[in-house]
C-alpha cells in the first residue's frame, strides 16, 4: 500500500488521504509558538495606546481638581474680610497652593476676579473667580507640538458672597 487511496476508495479515504498529503506540504510543524509571539506583538501594539490614554486622561483630571479647588478657595478669600491687597496677595497664594498640590506650577495658571461690588468684600456682593490652566499633554514631542496643539486648556469658576453681618470700614 503506497499510502495512495484505490480507484474504489470511498470519499472519506480520498479526503483523508488529501488532509495528510496538505499537511505535509505546508508543514504544520512548522508554527509551534507563534500564537505567542502574536500575541505579545499585538498586546503591546495595543497597550502603548492605552495606557497613553491612560496618561493624559489623569493629567487632565488633576488639572480639572486643581483648577476648580482653586478657583473656589479664591473667591472665598477675594469676599472674606481684609484689605484689596492683602486679598489679592491671599488669592495668589491659594491658587498657587492648589496648583502645586497636583503637581502644576503657578506660571501655566491664570486668575482673574470680577467683583460685584466695590469693595469687593462688601455685604453681599458676589466675587467670582476664574482660574485657566495650560496643560501640556505628556510625551509630545517639541516637532509635533510645533504642528499639532499640545496643550489643553482647563478653566474653572467659582463664586463666594461677602458676609452680610460683616462690619464695613
Amino acid at each position: 500500500m503506497s499510502g495512495r487511496p484505490s480507484a474504489r476508495g470511498s470519499r472519506a479515504g480520498r479526503a483523508g488521504w488529501l488532509l495528510r498529503r496538505v499537511r505535509d506540504v505546508v508543514g504544520a510543524g512548522q508554527e509551534r509558538g507563534s500564537a505567542v509571539v502574536e500575541f505579545v506583538v499585538l498586546g503591546t501594539l495595543l497597550l502603548v495606546p492605552v495606557v497613553y490614554l491612560v496618561l493624559c486622561v489623569s493629567r487632565l483630571q488633576a488639572a480639572s481638581f486643581a483648577v476648580e479647588g482653586a478657583a473656589r478657595e479664591a473667591a472665598r478669600v477675594v469676599a472674606g474680610p481684609g484689605g484689596a491687597a492683602a486679598s489679592a496677595a491671599d488669592a495668589d497664594a491659594v491658587v498657587s497652593l492648589a496648583l502645586a498640590d497636583q503637581g502644576f506650577d503657578r506660571e501655566a495658571a491664570r486668575l482673574q476676579v470680577r467683583c460685584e461690588a466695590t469693595p469687593c468684600a462688601s455685604p453681599d456682593a458676589l466675587v467670582e473667580a476664574t482660574v485657566t490652566l495650560d496643560v501640556v499633554l505628556p510625551g509630545v514631542p517639541a516637532l509635533v507640538a510645533g504642528v499639532v496643539p499640545a496643550s489643553v486648556e482647563v478653566r474653572a469658576s467659582g463664586s463666594a458672597s461677602g458676609d452680610r453681618f460683616a462690619v464695613s470700614g
